[in-house]
C-alpha cells in the first residue's frame, strides 16, 4: 500500500501540474489542447540540462537549473499558441493538435541529432543523463517522497491564491468570462491572454520534467504517453478551480499508479487481468467522467473565442 500511495501522489502530481497550465490558459480565454507538446519540448529542455550540466555540479543548483530549463522551453514553446490564436484568431483546436504532433517529432530530430554528433552509430532518440540525475527524493521509512509532489501542492495553493485572492487573477478570469467587459474597464485582454498562456507553458513544461525524471531516460518518440489529454480531463473534472483539480489529479492518479503496483497487491495480482488492462484504466475513466460531468461544464464562457476588440 505503501507502495501505491508512492506512486499515486508523483502520477497526480504530474497531472495536477498540466491542469493547473491549462486552467490558467482558459480562464483567460484561450484553449491549450496542446498541453501534451508542452511537456514534451518542457521535457527535452529539462533534460538536455541535465545532460549537459557537470557530474560535480552540487545537486540543488543542478535541481534549480533543470527546472528553469523546463519551465524556459514550455514557455517558450507556448508562444507558438499566443501568436497563432491571440494575434492571428486561428482555430485554437487546430493550434493544439498540431502542437501535439510537431513536439514529438521536433524532440525526437532534435535529441537524434545531438546523439549522432556524439557516435554515428547511436540513432536512438533517448537523453541519457542517469549520471547527472539529481537526488529528487527522500526516503520517510518505506514511503520514497518526490520534491515535485511538494511542487505540485505548493502550485495548486498558490494558484488558488492568485486566481481568487489577487487582481491579477480576478482580472484574468474576467477576460475568459467577458472580454469585451474587461476592456471597457480598461483591462488589456491581450495583455491577459498572454499572461495566461505563458503561465500555461510554465506549468506545462514543469510537468514535464516531473514526468521524465521518474526514470533513468526517456524516448522522446514516445512522447508523455497521453499525459497531457489526461490533464485536460483532469482540468474538466476539476471544473476549472486549483484545488478541485487537485482532488481530480489524485482520482486519476489512483487509476494510473495501478498499472505499475498491481502485482504487489494480492487481490489484483490473484485476478490475472493483464497489466495493458490496468494502464488502459485512466483513459477509460477518463472518458466514463467527462461523459457524467461534462453537462455540468463551468468552462468559461469565452473560451476558445477569438478577442475582437470591435465586437460588442
Amino acid at each position: 500500500m505503501v507502495l501505491l500511495l508512492q506512486y499515486l501522489l508523483l502520477f497526480a502530481s504530474v497531472l495536477a501540474l498540466v491542469a493547473l497550465g491549462g486552467c490558467f490558459s482558459e480562464h483567460s480565454g484561450v484553449i491549450n489542447l496542446g498541453l501534451e507538446g508542452v511537456m514534451v519540448i518542457g521535457a527535452l529542455g529539462g533534460a538536455l540540462v541535465l545532460k549537459y550540466m557537470p557530474v560535480d555540479a552540487p545537486s540543488f543548483f543542478t535541481v534549480i537549473l533543470t527546472i528553469l530549463g523546463a519551465i524556459g522551453a514550455g514557455m517558450l514553446y507556448s508562444t507558438l499558441l499566443g501568436v497563432a490564436a491571440i494575434h492571428f484568431k486561428a482555430d485554437q483546436t487546430l493550434v493544439g493538435t498540431a502542437m501535439n504532433l510537431l513536439a514529438t517529432a521536433l524532440s525526437a530530430v532534435i535529441v537524434k541529432a545531438i546523439n549522432l554528433h556524439a557516435d554515428s552509430s547511436d540513432v536512438s532518440s533517448v537523453v541519457y543523463y542517469i549520471d547527472n540525475r539529481p537526488d529528487l527524493t527522500v526516503n520517510i521509512g518505506s514511503f520514497e517522497f518526490n520534491w515535485f509532489m511538494l511542487v505540485a501542492l505548493a502550485a495548486i495553493i498558490v494558484s488558488y491564491i492568485v486566481l481568487y485572492k489577487t487582481r491579477f487573477g480576478l482580472r484574468l478570469m474576467a477576460c475568459g468570462e467577458n472580454p469585451q467587459a474587461a476592456n471597457s474597464v480598461g483591462i488589456d485582454v491581450i495583455k491577459m491572454r498572454w499572461a495566461g498562456v505563458l503561465i500555461s507553458g510554465m506549468l506545462g513544461g514543469l510537468g514535464g520534467i516531473a514526468y521524465v525524471t521518474a526514470g533513468s531516460s526517456w524516448t522522446f518518440e514516445n512522447g508523455v504517453a497521453g499525459y497531457g489529454f489526461l490533464a485536460l480531463a483532469v482540468m474538466i473534472f476539476g471544473q476549472w478551480k486549483p484545488h478541485r483539480i487537485g482532488l481530480a489529479a489524485l482520482l486519476f492518479g489512483f487509476f494510473r499508479s495501478l498499472g505499475s503496483v498491481y502485482s504487489g497487491i494480492p487481490l489484483l495480482a490473484s485476478l490475472g487481468i493483464p497489466s495493458t488492462v490496468y494502464n488502459l484504466l485512466p483513459y477509460v475513466i477518463s472518458l466514463i467522467v467527462l461523459a457524467f460531468s461534462s453537462k455540468n461544464s463551468a468552462a468559461p464562457s469565452a473560451e476558445g473565442i477569438p478577442y475582437d476588440k470591435s465586437m460588442r
